[in-house]
């Protein structure tokens, strides 16, 4: 890890406009805190800092769903979504809201200097506006009927029931939604940020100064770049929201994604009166933890600003994860496939670190993972209680036993190899561990710290204590060989202790209650050491870590998901049926044998000028790289396709469109107007045959 003198780590701020789910938990917010309680063990400056984003669309949406103020869903689910973190041990040093009068000043401020250095567009552009209600609307608020699947109540930005990615000009019927009247188009001003008065910066800063970031997270921002920025507006026609600080700009308000971002700002500035050392001073790390629908924002919109105001630090790295699925499918809030935290918390009681373990044991790192409950029992019966609790409780368990509830004496005399490879092992583990997590590799950090407990159950199987203890005149004469068995025991507990305390903070706990020591053993220094427990001294009684979850609890979650699903979906009116798709006539296997199938991965992905279905992909094919053009446009927006495995017909004759040569063709599957890859279930290397 570079020297740094202090640490600045931020999560994204969730909208409140509802619970937290564990896809959340698992995107970003459990990586950070993980993170940041290692910085702290190692004794760091660090600030953690969070909120909820409590402007823009979804905010207003939620009101009007609910027939309440925007201020009453903030204020309902703020609550919700900070209890909830807070239960979970996500140890924000600060849980801010941008509804506070701190953020409003500081959003406010920083634009107006943006907008006094004359880093502004001011542009007038047609928008629909709602006559009854003498307002614009945004997207969202204007509902029709679905081109693609016909649902009568798709949003101008997106169907919910195809998943398609819509315009408010392709909608049929379009109404608004605040008072069904037919919206009109009206002229508007406002400022834009010239994105593109950046690009030589950004590929310079970003593109050749952070090559180390995640590959997900560099490859969605190179595609971006290359694909060329434009001004983007930093104000929205809205009564919700903070209002621009310029005379002339009634009704209008800063676009949520200008303000959720200095909300870190303001959010640092009411934890601390220092909050400009870290954020001002070059010698602070400050790094980015989000999911990866907020890459562009966090990696390219929001640097922008901050080179743009000027006395700002720059983010060191943006760790995004992909999108965590459940039981096989997306989590989607308005269908209610969702694992919310505050139910879990409530069905399992005091189980925060099971959770904490199977989302990091399965974190979607670098592709999109699947949470299922029957792995979720299969970790925790299998590894946390049959591995790590497992070795703990034998340990005290023999202790009291055997060592008569204190702490053995370490004999010199009857040290042996197994001793030494256990020490030796200790060692290792913490480099390994370290520089895991310095790495951003949760999920192998965690996997070494199992390695410890695993290490531990085989040092105490292959010593045997009990064997050596069968009669009391055993015992007497094998007595050194116990006390140096289990003085290394506790001694490694106590290192499991400190290894799993950024993971699993309530269990390491629990052992630092058992061990009688305080907190401050939990310091990253003392990893590694056999010298933490005092001889002699005496310990409390065993208490099981962790207990097994039952079939039972496993169906009533399962079943649990199925009827919410079921539940959210009686108002909804049911989805069309898929067209038939009439069989096409039979072929020989040589038909079929001509085609030359090959998987391959996609590097770059950009629309295609003056045609709206067209995305032009950069396909390698392992042999080469292939230029295919492909009518998926108006389903992936190009960043989110970067990196993906497809399927390629790659001996299908070249064919030009729009003036471009496409060597090839992606395979897609149709399923009620949404439009999916074919590709492998397992990442396979790019020029694979299908066969």
């Amino acid at each position: 890890m570079a020297k740094f003198n202090r640490y600045l780590i931020t999560a994204a701020l969730p909208y409140a406009n509802g619970p937290v789910h564990i896809g959340h938990l698992a995107g970003c917010y459990l990586p950070a805190d993980i993170y940041v309680r290692y910085l702290r063990s190692t004794k760091a400056d660090v600030k953690f800092v969070g909120g909820t984003d409590e402007h823009g669309v979804p905010i207003t949406i939620k009101a009007m769903q609910e027939n309440v103020s925007p201020l009453d869903i903030v204020d309902k689910y703020y609550k919700i979504i900070n209890d909830s973190f807070a239960a979970m041990g996500i140890s924000f040093d600060i849980f801010s809201r941008t509804s506070r009068e701190i953020h409003h000043k500081t959003a406010s401020d920083f634009f107006l200097k943006m907008y006094q250095d004359g880093l502004f567009e001011e542009k007038e552009t047609e928008q629909y506006y709602d006559e009854e209600k003498k307002v614009f609307l945004a997207d969202r608020y204007i509902i029709g009927t679905c081109p693609k699947c016909g649902n009568d109540k798709a949003y101008g930005d997106q169907c919910e029931r195809c998943g398609s990615s819509l315009s408010p000009e392709e909608l049929i019927n379009p109404h608004s939604a605040l008072s069904d009247a037919v919206p009109v188009k009206r002229k508007t001003k406002h400022w834009y940020m010239p994105l593109q008065n950046y690009e030589p910066w950004l590929k310079e800063w970003l593109l050749e100064g952070h090559k180390e970031w995640k590959n997900n997270v560099y490859g969605q921002c190179k595609s971006w770049i290359d694909n060329g920025l434009q001004s983007r507006a930093m104000t929205r026609d809205s009564n919700w929201g903070i209002k621009v600080p310029l005379p002339d700009a009634e009704g209008k308000v800063l676009y949520v994604w200008f303000d959720a971002p200095i909300g870190y700002i303001s959010a640092t500035k009411e934890l601390t009166e220092n909050w400009a050392d870290y954020w001002c001073k070059d010698d602070t790390k400050l790094v980015h933890f989000i999911g990866k629908d907020n890459i562009v924002f966090h990696c390219i919109i929001f640097p922008a600003m901050l080179k743009a105001h000027g006395n700002f630090v720059l983010p060191e790295n943006v760790p995004a994860n992909e999108f965590l699925n459940i039981e096989g499918e997306k989590v989607s809030t308005s269908r209610n496939w969702a694992v919310w935290v505050h139910e879990y918390i409530k069905d399992f009681p005091d189980q925060q670190d099971v959770l904490r373990y199977v989302l990091c044991s399965t974190a979607p790192e670098t592709k999109d993972n699947d949470f299922t409950w029957k792995d979720f029992q299969d970790r925790n019966n299998n590894e946390l209680v049959a591995i790590f609790g497992n070795f703990v409780n034998r340990t005290m368990v023999l202790m009291h036993k055997l060592c008569g509830g204190k702490v053995p004496v370490f004999h010199e005399s009857v040290k042996d190899a197994k001793d030494e490879a256990l020490l030796k092992s200790l060692g290792e583990a913490k480099t390994k561990i370290q520089d895991a997590l310095e790495n951003f590799r949760f999920r192998d950090a965690l996997a070494e710290v199992m390695n410890v407990a695993r290490e531990g159950n085989r040092y105490l199987q292959e010593k045997g204590p009990w064997l050596l203890a069968k009669t009391p005149e055993m015992q007497a004469e094998n007595q050194a060989a116990i006390d140096n068995c289990l003085h290394m025991c506790l001694q490694l507990t106590a290192n499991l202790a400190i290894f799993c305390h950024p993971f699993l903070p309530f269990t390491a706990r629990k052992i630092c209650h058992m061990l009688k020591v305080v907190d401050k053993m939990l310091d990253w220094e003392n990893a590694g050491s056999i010298k933490l427990l005092s001889v002699g001294y005496t310990l409390r009684a065993p208490e099981l870590l962790f207990k097994k979850v039952e079939d039972e609890q496993v169906k009533d979650q399962v079943d649990k998901l199925h009827a919410g699903l079921k539940k959210s979906a009686v108002a909804a009116p049911a989805p069309e049926a898929a067209p038939e798709v009439p069989a096409k006539a039979a072929i020989t296997f040589d038909d079929f044998a001509k085609l030359d199938l090959r998987v391959g991965t996609i590097l770059q992905a950009e629309k295609v000028e003056k045609a709206d279905k067209l995305l032009k992909l950069l396909v390698d094919i392992g042999t080469e790289q292939r230029t295919v053009v492909s009518g998926i446009a108006m389903h992936f927006a190009p960043e989110e396709i970067v990196g993906k495995q497809v399927t390629l017909v790659a001996n299908l004759a070249p064919r030009k469109m729009r003036g471009i040569e496409s060597q090839g063709m992606i395979l897609m599957a149709e399923d009620n107007g949404k439009l999916v890859f074919v590709n492998p279930a397992d990442a396979v290397k790019a020029g694979s045959e299908v066969k």
